[in-house]
Formats: C-alpha cells, sequence, structure tokens
C-alpha cells in the first residue's frame, strides 16, 4: 500500500496539528520526524532542538488546513503543500503557506524537512 498519498500525509498533518494544540507536539513530532529531520522556520531547528521547543510553546486553540496537494518528490519522499490558519485566544490569527516532506519508511512517512 502506498503511504504517500494526499489522505494519508494530509491525515498525518492533522494529527500534528492536534497535537500542538493539546501540547502533545513534542512526543508526537519527536515520534514523526526523521533523525535528520528539520524545521526551518525564522531559523532552522533540528530535531532534537524541535521537540525541546515545544516542550515550552503554547497551545492553539484552534486550526484549518486547505488547499493541500501533493507533490511527488522521487519514488520514495513527498512533499505535502498546505495553507493552515491557527489562532490562540487574544492573539491574530496566524496564517502561513507550509510544506511538509516525508520519506518513505519501514514505520511508515516520516517528517524530514518542514518549511513555512
Amino acid at each position: 500500500m502506498d503511504t504517500m498519498t494526499l489522505p494519508t500525509l494530509s491525515a498525518l498533518e492533522h494529527q500534528g496539528w492536534d497535537a500542538l494544540c493539546n501540547q502533545t507536539g513534542s512526543s508526537f513530532y519527536g515520534s514523526l520526524m526523521a533523525e535528520d529531520a528539520v524545521m526551518v522556520l525564522v531559523n532552522t531547528m533540528d530535531r532534537d532542538t524541535v521537540v525541546a521547543s515545544l516542550d515550552q510553546a503554547p497551545a492553539w486553540d484552534s486550526y484549518t488546513i486547505s488547499d493541500e496537494r501533493i507533490v511527488r518528490v522521487g519514488a520514495e519522499a513527498a512533499a505535502l503543500v498546505y495553507r493552515a490558519t491557527a489562532r490562540r485566544a487574544g492573539e491574530e490569527p496566524f496564517e502561513a503557506v507550509m510544506t511538509s516532506v516525508y520519506v518513505r519508511s519501514a514505520d511508515g512517512p516520516r517528517l524530514a524537512l518542514y518549511t513555512q
């Protein structure tokens, strides 16, 4: 079964956002990210830095994902590109276009690169 499909990768992104909403992002991304994965935000963070930073991150109250699409990156990888809007109480909504690149592994897709 091909695990690099829009429904599968979209479900992983929703699980990630759900984890950010219920403050379990550290454990979720700790298990989802490949060992050499990076997230490129304002700066670049490796897997260990991401996991540590998510322990301190305030929870999101809600999010929406839209305009999802898959971009194939070879036989063993795919990128999910989408728009997200997230909200925290008392703050302006956060909106960005995001790309999550997943690589195929024996345990299912692993997040290798995330950018916004």
